[in-house]
C-alpha cells in the first residue's frame, strides 16, 4: 500500500472516529444518527477521492466501519475526538476548506437528526470549528 493510500485510509478511519464523538456527545448513539451518518457518507463522502482500501473498496467506507467498530465499544466519544485532533494536526494538507465544510456539514446532520443538537453535542461542534481555525 502506498503511503498517500495508507494516509488515506487513516484520513477516514479518523472521521469514522469524530463521527461517533458527535454522534456519542450525549452519552448514546441513536438509529437515526447512524441513519443520517450512512446517508452522507453515500452522498458526499464517497465523492471525494479515490482511495481504496486492501479490499478495493472506497476507503470513505471506513468512516462507517470504524463508526460501527466504535460503537460495539460503548466507549466515550471524547477519546474519539482527541485522536481526530491529533491526526488533523499532523496532516493539515488532507484538510482543504471544502473538507472542513463537509465534516462540519456532517457533524451538525448527525448532531441535529435526534430532537435537535443538544449542549453537548453544540459544544462538540464548537471545539471542532475552533480546531479547523488554528
Amino acid at each position: 500500500m502506498l503511503n498517500s493510500e495508507k494516509i488515506g485510509n487513516e484520513f477516514y478511519q479518523n472521521l469514522g472516529k469524530l463521527f461517533y464523538a458527535v454522534a456519542m456527545a450525549d452519552k448514546q448513539v441513536r438509529p437515526v444518527e447512524v441513519k443520517r451518518l450512512r446517508k452522507y457518507v453515500r452522498q458526499y463522502w464517497l465523492e471525494i477521492d479515490d482511495f481504496e482500501d486492501e479490499f478495493s473498496t472506497d476507503s470513505a467506507y471506513q468512516i462507517e466501519i470504524v463508526f460501527d467498530w466504535l460503537e460495539e465499544e460503548e466507549k466515550n466519544g471524547e477519546d474519539y475526538f482527541k485522536d481526530f485532533e491529533a491526526f488533523y494536526k499532523e496532516h493539515p494538507e488532507k484538510f482543504k476548506p471544502e473538507i472542513k465544510s463537509l465534516i462540519i456539514n456532517t457533524a451538525e446532520a448527525i448532531a441535529s437528526s435526534f430532537a435537535g443538537k443538544n449542549k453537548s453535542e453544540l459544544l462538540l461542534i464548537f471545539k471542532l470549528k475552533l480546531l479547523f481555525k488554528e
